[in-house]
């Protein structure tokens, strides 16, 4: 129950940033603004959301973890429902999205930090992978969905429906979200056992596999922030696309990315169950599937073959989100569990940096190019490069198991769970 309330918050979550650039063509219509004005609106979200995610994260050390969950969803609403009100503008726009922002910042660590105090080290890719497959299930969900809201009633009642959604969840949550028997103790007096076992931050911020998964993060949450601002005008402005066929692609390319999560999640989990005791997979071969990831983006960006572009989207390109999913157990196994909230959140702190940069840089490079086809091959040839630079970085120094040894990171046992009638 909980990992399914959890999928369904993240699905909020993600619905809530896809929504901007589902409407973003009818936003700067409305407003008459460039694509650089418009990208100052995206990347408004992720003004407070690294500052956010740290900051939130360490609370979980001295607050349950539902309330801060429950309090986000909360917040999420209350900066999606004013843009109903037609007098609203661009202004507004842009400080709801900063609110909106730092309301969300922290979703991922904290949501992966009580997901985990239910599931032991071997039990959590798949979990993990599922709660990351509502970044996916999110866009796919919300482009179909939110572009037939947008051509029946208009943008701001797309904004509308997901503050609404928000106000649902949290009624749920409310009512069903439980602490789990992994959780570690909340409160100033804390456990003894568990002080003695905790780890000085900097030797765990500077192992390389923090620093390789949060490079390999922050790639990917790249390549995923300039996909959901981007794509729809891309398909719009350059291939000619109407707003629900321009939808209806950035759904079914969500609903691909999730395939692949969720198997890769599955295959993970089986390995990590079948290695001997105390030896987890290092990464799972992650930095060649963002490497693969790579070389798609690229082959996306120059081919004038519609189905050579679409067979990209909808498969190769996505493999790189599986770094979402690694990054978040890998940096979870070196850390002890009354610091795994801090760890996940300064992961998730520098993962979010890709948020506030893709819009700005693609949108720089598109706006830079002589034509709006140039300048996109242009961005997603950027893109390809960054990744490819994530997948050779994992790829040498993702070692999770290695440094939760020399850091003195026990593996947590499986939870034990009472029978419930």
């Amino acid at each position: 129950m909980t990992t399914a309330l959890l999928l369904g918050f993240m699905l909020v979550n993600f619905a809530d940033k896809a929504v901007l650039g589902l409407a973003g063509p009818a936003i700067m219509r409305e407003f008459d603004i460039s694509r650089q004005e418009f990208a100052v609106a995206q990347a408004a979200f992720f003004a407070l959301f690294s500052v956010s995610a740290m900051a939130i994260s360490f609370l979980t050390r001295r607050v349950h973890t539902p309330v801060l969950l429950l309090v986000m969803a909360l917040l999420w609403s209350a900066a999606q429902l004013p843009l109903l009100c037609t007098a609203t503008g661009f202004g507004t726009l842009v400080v709801t999205r900063v609110v909106l922002g730092a309301a969300e910042g922290p979703a991922t660590p904290v949501a992966v930090h009580h997901l985990h105090g239910w599931f032991g080290d071997r039990e959590r890719s798949l979990p993990t992978a599922v709660l990351m497959v509502g970044a996916a299930a999110g866009t796919a969900v919300a482009a179909p969905a939110l572009s037939a809201v947008i051509d029946a009633w208009g943008w701001r009642w797309a904004f509308g429906a997901v503050g609404l959604i928000g106000l649902v969840w949290a009624l749920s949550w409310w009512r069903y979200g439980h602490e789990g028997p992994l959780a570690p103790p909340v409160g100033t007096s804390g456990d003894s056992c568990a002080a003695r076992s905790e780890v000085p931050y900097g030797r765990i911020l500077w192992s390389g596999t923090f620093l390789s998964a949060c490079l390999g993060a922050f790639a990917a949450y790249w390549l995923m922030s300039s996909l959901l601002t981007w794509l729809p005008d891309y398909l719009e402005t350059v291939h000619g696309r109407t707003e629900r066929q321009a939808g209806l692609v950035v759904g079914a390319a969500a609903v691909a990315n999730g395939v692949v999560l969720l198997v890769h999640g599955l295959m993970a989990q089986r390995a990590a169950k079948r290695a001997r005791s105390g030896r987890l997979p290092a990464g799972s071969g992650t930095g060649i599937l963002l490497l693969v990831s790579a070389a798609a983006v690229a082959v996306f960006a120059v081919t004038d073959s519609d189905w050579i572009r679409l067979s990209m989207l909808f498969g190769p390109i996505a493999m790189a989100l599986v770094m979402l999913t690694v990054s978040q157990t890998s940096c979870a196994r070196i850390a002890p569990p009354s610091q795994r909230g801090g760890v996940l959140g300064a992961s998730v702190c520098v993962m979010a940096l890709g948020g506030i940069l893709a819009p700005l840089v693609l949108g720089g490079i598109v706006d830079a190019g002589t034509t709006a086809s140039e300048g996109y091959r242009n961005g997603w040839l950027f893109t390809a490069g960054l990744l490819a630079v994530a997948g050779a970085a994992t790829t040498l120094f993702l070692r999770p198991e290695r440094d939760a040894e020399r850091l003195g990171v026990p593996e947590t046992p499986a939870a034990h769970l009472p029978m419930v009638h």
